[in-house]
């Protein structure tokens, strides 16, 4: 065999033996992310904002499920000490179904299937039962937090309408 050919099949082989451990740290990793969302909702459920606060970077946020907008570790503690003392003092929540995408070794996204029972809120602002929340992790210090955060209330998928719903054909506008 040819020199040339030697150190193909050699470098081949050596490229092939790195795949399992590369697939390996990646299911580390996937299940790293995916003990971050039982670590969540353990904060929630016992509604320790402190807690809850420390699954984020430094500078993570968070866009609530109405659209507000936190800024920092240190607000969303402060907001969800807020929250604990009345509207979610009660409530419970639970991690239904969590995918992640890896975007590189430091970075990922998740999708994160949540449900709640139990939010007192205001009559201005819907309760929040089921919903997603797109999460954009960062790889720090060797472990995953939360860099951003966006939170979403959802209701089961149907089709879209066909036509005008709830309005009386006769009075529909023609055109």
């Amino acid at each position: 065999m040819h020199a040339w050919k030697l150190g193909l099949v050699v470098s081949a082989l050596i490229a092939a033996s790195a795949l399992p451990s590369a697939a390996a740290g990646q299911t580390a990793d996937d299940r790293e992310i995916r003990d971050l969302q039982t670590q969540q909702a353990d904060a929630w459920n016992r509604h320790d904002a402190t807690a809850y606060a420390r699954l984020f970077t430094e500078d993570g946020d968070v866009v609530n499920v109405v659209g507000w907008w936190w800024k920092g570790r240190a607000e969303i503690e402060s907001r969800l000490t807020a929250a604990f003392a009345f509207v979610f003092r009660e409530s419970t929540m639970a991690i239904t179904d969590v995918s992640v995408r890896f975007l590189s070794p430091e970075f990922a996204v998740a999708h994160v299937r949540w449900t709640m029972v139990g939010a007192k809120t205001p009559p201005a602002i819907p309760e929040p039962r089921e919903g997603i929340q797109i999460q954009v992790l960062k790889r720090s210090a060797g472990k995953w937090l939360i860099a951003s955060f966006q939170n979403t209330s959802s209701v089961p998928e149907r089709p879209f309408p066909t036509g005008p719903v709830g309005v009386d054909a006769r009075s529909a506008p023609k055109h």
